[in-house]
């Protein structure tokens, strides 16, 4: 009942807000506007509250997706209303329009950052750190000698790295997919070899004990156990990826990207092209985080993180 109140409460909310805040716009002064707005959220949020407690996927659903839309409301009024320059911060409703204007070039930057030095990088970097793991867990020698050297190369910062690769591999995309290769093999590395190492112990003696050898208890029992911390570090990888990709971006790139529209349309003073290019990593990120963690769901739902607790 509560929720089914809330409900339909949120579009009298939106109604009446939207109304209430074309009458202030411009002739009220800025701390009635700025009251309001924050009565306005206060009385939302509470609606949104209630919201939030279903359990079915359309309430499960409709959460973020209202709160996003609450958020981006709150940022429109606040900027219009207190008159923020937007070379400061734009207008959503000035980002929307510069991405309209500018929807080929971004589409030509996320080909360019994310479908070849992302995508490129991050697999190549996933599978190397996931098979030198694997040679790790296999070798002693090796184990003691490249577990502390990864461990260690994992703090390694993008802008020491970023200028050696653009050296080393031109200006290109090559050299981006090589920043984003770096800075995802060592956390796939460290998380596949300590996945692997909880899994030892008893049960790798049980699986002994039937006489399996090493192939048969690493793909029957230890891989599918450090799955969990495998998908860790693919979650992670995804935006470490597409942050490694923008930022070797700003030391050199020839004349387009993600990292290139930022830096160049920031200098201009275009923010609104800034907030779109933003705006579309910020997306590409998320679907990448979403769809692993999707993957992750399907491939661990015997883990207890994905159990329903009791009772329910």
């Amino acid at each position: 009942m509560r929720r089914r109140a809330a409900a339909s409460a949120l579009p009298v909310l939106a109604i009446a807000a939207g109304l209430a805040a074309r009458a202030l716009l411009g002739h009220a002064p800025a701390s009635l506007f700025l009251l309001f707005v924050l009565v306005t959220l206060a009385a939302t949020a509470g609606a949104l509250f209630a919201l939030a407690g279903g359990t079915s996927l359309a309430e499960r659903l409709a959460s973020p997706l209202l709160f996003g839309l609450l958020v981006l409301w709150a940022w429109e009024m606040l900027v219009l209303g207190l008159k923020v320059s937007p070379v400061l911060l734009p207008a959503p409703s000035a980002v929307a329009v510069a991405f309209a204007d500018h929807y080929r070039t971004l589409a030509a930057d996320f080909r360019l950052t994310y479908l070849h030095s992302v995508v490129i990088g991050y697999a190549i970097g996933c599978c190397l750190g996931f098979a030198v793991a694997i040679a790790i867990d296999r070798s002693p020698f090796l184990k003691r000698g490249l577990g502390p050297f990864a461990s260690l190369m994992s703090a390694m910062p993008i802008v020491a790295v970023a200028p050696i690769m653009i050296m080393w591999f031109g200006f290109g995309w090559p050299s981006k997919a090589a920043v984003v290769v770096l800075m995802t093999f060592f956390p796939m590395l460290v998380s596949t070899t300590a996945g692997l190492a909880e899994a030892g112990a008893m049960e790798h003696e049980l699986m002994q004990s039937y006489a399996a050898g090493y192939s048969a208890t690493l793909i029957k029992l230890r891989l599918p156990a450090a799955l969990p911390l495998i998908f860790t570090a693919l979650k992670l990888n995804s935006t470490l990826a597409l942050i490694g990709a923008v930022v070797a971006e700003f030391f050199g790139t020839p004349i387009g990207g993600m990292g290139f529209r930022i830096a160049t349309e920031a200098a201009r003073m275009d923010l609104g092209v800034v907030w779109a290019t933003i705006t579309v990593a910020a997306l590409a990120g998320s679907i990448s985080f979403g769809l692993i963690a999707l993957l992750e769901r399907a491939m661990t739902f015997w883990h207890p993180s994905f159990r329903a607790p009791a009772g329910s």
